[in-house]
């Protein structure tokens, strides 16, 4: 039976007309409508009245055409509702509610056309799910891909090489002179290594990860103390530590340039200042079997500091013995003073002398006779993290409470602000005026704040514990963050350094890591400590 035969008439024709109109229309026909038919000899089939209408559903068809092509093009338009299919001439119109439609030439390509829609996969189907779950096949593995540009240890190419192996013995192309040197320097990061390296620390933590980090801070607890008098002689009390002077705002308006002439600058100890201090521990025979680190604070400043400041390079001796780590301190060679450099020096010894009472000057006397030299140094311990810390810090002054408690006032001068210069004052001078404080348990500090000319304009007292909500709110510094680095740069340091060995731990340009050198020698202070102990 030919396949336009089976087609629905819906403008009313007779199965006789369609036949006739069917066998004109031979040439269309092939092998394939063959054997289509004889497919649908084997299905059954069922008719209905020509005026009957198609509709599909998901589970069966309402159909009455019995045609291969009609029953296809519903199960393909399942979707679709109401789909209806009608026949005119040699081809085959299908309409829909939505007023799409859409031909084909032929009943075979209509036909081949619903079939692949009705199918996702096409012919390819039977395949597909014989394809097992895990391939036989190995995953490829790609080869590494080298990252040009951005190489820790330099680039590719001449003047730079990889994994340590030297120059490359060819020359650099061209008549042009060679270059001598490249690659070191400031702008890159494989500099010469100095022959007494041993390890480094980089900064790879950020911020963020500091201040998520809350490391214990030990309250600092006095132990002992010191005093260097005029002539240079140390006594183990408290004789040289001087009385705050509560009424200092009476002195604003003072020429702290008084008594210039008669200035007493700080000379230079070396490591014999650090001997006071390990005599001062020896005269009160504090153990030190339990402690992981014996130091003055200016130290414990520079590296608190550090995690904000990268651009002042310092250095300190490191020595351990006994399981001790002595942190010795290393003055860096500066630039020559001028006239203006001294007596800016000089302002901040001459307010320490105007904020404290000086019984050998009568009222209204101006400043004289500063010595630098004459100080008084408590001994604290605290802990920081993990470690135990003893160190040495030198105290500006003391004030006592109602109940006579005696506590420390740290004295600061600077510039008067401005606009301009507020920020800076603190970004910079607050974080380092807090650490100094902060580690030695001193609860207030005093300003004085002078003129271009030396002269005291006014004065402002600060409590500790207040700065860190000052610089919280505009976001310039964390104190977490200096004590999370500090932690970092302790635990790394008494875990590289051995016993009976002696190093510099410096932090120089291009200020992106602590590096550990290697000493030759032991100050002699510290060996007569460790022979009396």
């Amino acid at each position: 039976m030919d396949i336009a035969e089976q087609t629905i008439n819906l403008f009313g024709e007779s199965d006789e007309e369609a036949e006739e109109e069917s066998s004109k229309k031979n040439n269309y026909t092939n092998g394939d409508g063959e054997e289509e038919e004889q497919q649908q000899d084997k299905e059954p089939q069922s008719s209905s009245s020509p005026s009957s209408s198609s509709s599909s559903s998901g589970h069966s068809s309402g159909s009455s055409s019995t045609s291969s092509s009609s029953n296809r093009s519903s199960s393909s338009s399942e979707d679709d509702n109401d789909v209806r299919p009608s026949s005119h001439g040699n081809r085959t119109y299908n309409y829909n509610d939505e007023g799409n439609s859409h031909y084909s030439e032929n009943d075979d390509e209509a036909a081949e056309e619903n079939d692949e829609r009705g199918d996702l996969f096409g012919s390819d189907n039977d395949d597909y799910v014989k394809t097992p779950a895990a391939s036989t096949h190995p995953i490829p593995v790609l080869p590494p891909l080298r990252n040009t540009n951005n190489q820790p240890r330099g680039g590719f190419g001449r003047g730079r090489w990889q994994n340590d192996r030297g120059r490359g013995l060819l020359p650099r192309p061209g008549s042009y002179q060679q270059r001598q040197n490249y690659g070191y320097g400031n702008n890159f990061y494989n500099g010469h290594r100095d022959e007494r390296f041993v390890s480094e620390l980089k900064f790879s933590k950020s911020e963020e990860t500091l201040a998520r980090k809350s490391i214990a801070f030990q309250e600092p607890c006095e132990l002992a103390c010191y005093s260097r008098v005029e002539g240079g002689d140390v006594y183990f009390d408290d004789r040289g530590v001087r009385l705050f002077k509560r009424l200092i705002t009476e002195d604003i308006g003072s020429d702290l340039n008084e008594g210039f002439n008669t200035f007493i600058p700080k000379k230079e100890l070396g490591s014999d200042g650090f001997g006071d201090l390990l005599a001062a521990i020896r005269n009160k025979n504090i153990p030190l079997q339990n402690m992981h680190f014996v130091t003055y604070r200016n130290n414990l400043n520079k590296i608190m500091a550090t995690a904000y400041m990268r651009h002042e390079p310092w250095e300190m001796g490191v020595h351990k013995r006994n399981g001790v780590v002595y942190l010795d301190v290393h003055k860096l060679p500066e630039r020559p003073q001028n006239e203006l450099d001294k007596r800016r020096c000089y302002w901040g010894y001459a307010f320490e002398a105007l904020a404290t009472e000086d019984p050998t000057r009568a009222d209204g006397e101006g400043i004289h006779h500063v010595d630098a030299n004459v100080e008084y140094c408590a001994v604290i311990k605290t802990k920081l993290g993990a470690h135990r810390i003893l160190m040495g810090a030198e105290m500006d002054c003391c004030d006592s409470t109602d109940e006579g408690r005696r506590f420390y006032v740290e004295l600061k001068t600077s510039r008067e602000l401005d606009y301009h210069t507020e920020e800076r004052y603190e970004r910079e001078k607050l974080l380092k005026f807090w650490i100094q404080s902060f580690l030695a348990g001193v609860p207030y500090i005093v300003i004085g704040y002078r003129d271009d000319a030396g002269v005291l304009v006014r004065t402002e007292r600060l409590r500790t514990k207040d700065i860190t909500h000052r610089v919280k709110m505009k976001n310039y510094w964390q104190g977490g963050v200096c004590l999370a680095f500090a932690d970092e740069v302790l635990c790394w340091l008494y875990g590289t350094v051995k016993e009976n060995e002696d190093y510099v731990l410096q932090f120089a340009p291009p200020f992106s890591r602590l590096e550990l050198l290697q000493a030759h020698s032991c100050p002699d202070v510290i060996k007569q400590h460790v022979e009396q102990l």
